[in-house]
């Protein structure tokens, strides 16, 4: 019987995929529930123009990302709420610089995105839904200068067409149906 040597070929395959299979087991852990909720309420806050909110939120946000950098869900929502920081600021170049920041940790969000987020991440909808969702909420709500428009619509149709929609609560089906509605009606 021979001995492998820890550097063999066939000791660093398996290596491999042990580590591989434990980082996609860990990739789709959610953030405790109530920090999240908390988090969420100031966010939903935010988004009926309460600006106080907005700062409230995109901080919880920042600190639940802290806490757990490679959450895609997390990751988006502190991107909108970020990019939503830009409705609470005079200043151009101020706007530009929250409404840019957000939109790039939402795109962070969606390249995280694997096979393994299609199961429930937070709130009970499976995490690849979530981070589409709230990444077509941000790219349709920029100005039209910011190109963001078509993609955002393209991400809204992704959710809507995707089976795992009808897996999320009737809540979430609710709201993304109620976007895309309201998004027919805005076309020309």
């Amino acid at each position: 019987m021979s001995m492998r040597s820890p550097a063999s070929p066939h000791f660093s395959t398996r290596l491999l995929a042990i580590a591989a299979a434990l980082w996609v087991s860990t990739s789709a852990q959610a953030v405790p529930e109530a920090p999240f909720q908390s988090a969420f309420a100031q966010f939903s806050q935010a988004q009926t123009g309460d600006s106080a909110a907005v700062d409230q939120a995109a901080e919880a946000f920042a600190a639940l990302l802290h806490t757990e950098p490679g959450n895609p869900v997390v990751m988006a929502y502190a991107g909108a709420a970020t990019a939503m920081r830009a409705t609470t600021t005079m200043l151009p170049w101020k706007k530009m610089s929250y409404a840019e920041d957000g939109m790039a940790l939402i795109d962070k969000a969606l390249a995280l995105l694997t096979p393994a987020h299609n199961a429930v991440v937070q709130r009970k909808v499976p995490g690849v839904l979530e981070v589409r969702f709230v990444a077509a909420n941000t790219f349709l709500a920029v100005p039209g200068f910011m190109n963001r428009g078509a993609r955002g619509a393209k991400l809204l149709g992704e959710v809507l067409d995707s089976p795992l929609l009808a897996q999320a609560p009737q809540e979430f089906q609710d709201a993304v149906r109620q976007r895309a509605a309201q998004l027919k009606a805005k076309a020309p």
